[in-house]
């Protein structure tokens, strides 16, 4: 029983547990604003392009 005490008051994973849900959440946000993240991509490069030929 006293094994099994110790096993729970462990906390050597709590880091590896914590960016696992860090990358999942971010991972999730990207999914849910893909559409616009992309579109965001985009115009940027978009105006990047055409602001060299200025230069």
């Amino acid at each position: 029983m006293l094994g099994f005490k110790n096993f729970l008051m462990e906390e050597d994973g709590v880091g590896v547990v914590e960016m696992v849900l860090i990358v999942v959440v971010l991972i999730g946000i990207v999914v849910l604003f893909k559409k616009k993240l992309t579109t965001l991509v985009s115009d940027i490069f978009n105006t990047i392009k055409e602001r060299t030929g200025e230069v």
